[in-house]
């Protein structure tokens, strides 16, 4: 029980620490989206090296090197959560902190579409239902803006894929960050070495610089407690974690930085609510009704692993 409640501990200062991501992104700022991103990705690769190096844990990257399928899946994983964290340093910096936080309320519903098509799995009647609201809410949003939520679906949609990616790879979180970080790290030396003098880093304030440096333990370090989380919390309990973020991005949107949330704009967010309100009871049903089929003793007793939002 003591383990149960330090992995919620774990759990809920990840998904806090990824809530508050919309504040430190725009203290990064006059760096434009892809220098935050070159940097995030570099000291991304310092912090967890250095923790892999205390840690003495190095074999894992002969294995990757060595099999083929598995560089080229850390290779599309690198490049899918690249374009996630890219999309999103964008959204925040260019005052869309709202439409962020709509992304990362889709995603449960992109995920089970990417299981429909790609996996072949089959959908209860209420997890259609779930995605047709989801769809609707979409409609709703995509009148409001005049366009379609572009920043959203993207970083729905490349999470998504990633999270795929990921559940087929396997790899534990630090070795996964540190291999995908490894494959953007060349990409982000060279546009750092392209701009050359035109870069903020080191030219805005020296608090600026540390915050640019931080990056990449601000990256690592929810990743590594939500991994601890992950171990000790049943599925259900990180599935209600999993909107905290969300949550806490969309209050800093409307409350701190007085991002527009008109009537028509409102009513998309609650049929997303809503979507998310039918897929998560009818998964809650499902799963206990299982456990209680095969052993009556488990219905609460469930471990799960499941993956972070970013």
């Amino acid at each position: 029980m003591a383990d149960e409640r330090r992995g919620y501990l774990y759990g809920l200062t990840a998904y806090v620490c990824w809530g508050f991501f919309p504040i430190y992104f725009k203290l990064l700022k006059p760096a434009g989206p892809i220098e935050i991103l070159a940097h995030r990705v570099i000291w991304s690769v310092v912090f967890v090296s250095l923790l892999l190096a205390a840690l003495r844990n190095w074999r894992f990257v002969g294995r990757v090197v060595r099999n083929r399928r598995l560089l080229g899946g850390v290779t599309l994983a690198a490049l899918l959560i690249g374009v996630n964290w890219a999309t999103y340093i964008y959204g925040v910096n260019s005052d869309r902190v709202v439409e962020t936080a709509l992304g990362y309320f889709i995603t449960p519903l992109v995920v089970v579409l990417l299981g429909v098509t790609v996996l072949r799995e089959r959908l209860r009647v209420w997890q259609w239902i779930a995605v047709g609201v989801g769809a609707v809410a979409v409609a709703v949003l995509t009148i409001d803006y005049g366009h379609l939520p572009y920043i959203a679906l993207l970083l729905a949609a490349s999470f998504g894929a990633y999270s795929l990616v990921k559940k087929r790879l396997s790899l534990p979180p630090a070795e996964g960050l540190f291999v995908e970080s490894f494959v953007l790290a060349v990409p982000a030396l060279a546009y750092l070495a392209w701009l050359n003098g035109d870069a903020a880093f080191g030219h805005v304030s020296g608090r600026h610089t540390v915050l640019m440096i931080l990056s990449g333990v601000a990256t690592a370090v929810p990743l590594l407690l939500f991994a601890g989380a992950a171990n000790r919390v049943p599925l259900v309990g990180l599935g209600i974690l999993q909107y905290v973020a969300p949550i806490l991005q969309l209050g800093f949107g409307v409350l701190l930085f007085h991002e527009p949330m008109p009537a028509a704009r409102l009513a998309g967010f609650a049929l997303v609510w809503v979507a998310l309100a039918l897929f998560t009871v009818d998964g809650l049903r499902s799963r206990r009704g299982q456990r209680t089929a095969a052993d009556p003793a488990a219905a609460t007793a469930e471990p799960a692993t499941a993956l972070p939002p970013r």
